[in-house]
């Protein structure tokens, strides 16, 4: 009689454990689901995001921050700093974005940062380059924040200049 109450006992508490992962699963389930309906707008509006182009012989000296500024989400909001000395950008800084909180720049796919997209607008000299591969929507996301900044710093264009 001991054994079958054992028996028992042990099949009671599968099942309980059992229930106890499925509801964990599907709770997670639901979790994720809500997480992809609540974010799909931003990831609309990035995959949207048209990016003009840029005259790079006609660059006026200085320091010229540009945003990008999300109006259906606030994940992949950018912050750029553009150095532009003797007419040509010296330096680009990530102030807010694809960067750790002490600055370093984080892989957003591939092995790659934003800074190998910037280095790709340096090299052709426009802003029309490949996004990283698994990171379309944050490169447009800095990539409309460089463009940003270098309007300013385009010459006749800056309302400080």
């Amino acid at each position: 009689m001991k054994q079958q109450k054992d028996t028992t006992t042990r099949k009671q508490k599968k099942k309980t454990l059992g229930l106890i992962l499925a509801t964990l699963v599907l709770l997670l389930a639901v979790v994720c689901i809500a997480a992809i309906v609540r974010d799909a707008p931003s990831r609309q509006e990035l995959a949207s995001l048209s990016i003009g182009t840029i005259d790079f012989s006609n660059l006026q000296d200085g320091v010229f921050t540009g945003s990008f500024v999300g109006s259906k989400g606030s994940q992949r909001d950018a912050t750029v700093e553009v150095t532009v000395s003797n007419g040509a950008i010296s330096n680009i800084r990530v102030l807010k974005g694809a960067v750790d909180v002490s600055g370093v720049a984080k892989d957003i796919g591939n092995g790659k940062t934003v800074y190998d997209l910037f280095d790709a607008v340096l090299s052709q000299e426009t802003m029309q380059v490949d996004g990283i591969s698994g990171a379309t929507l944050t490169s447009n996301a800095h990539l409309k924040a460089l463009e940003n900044a270098l309007l300013q710093a385009q010459k006749g264009e800056n309302p400080n200049g």
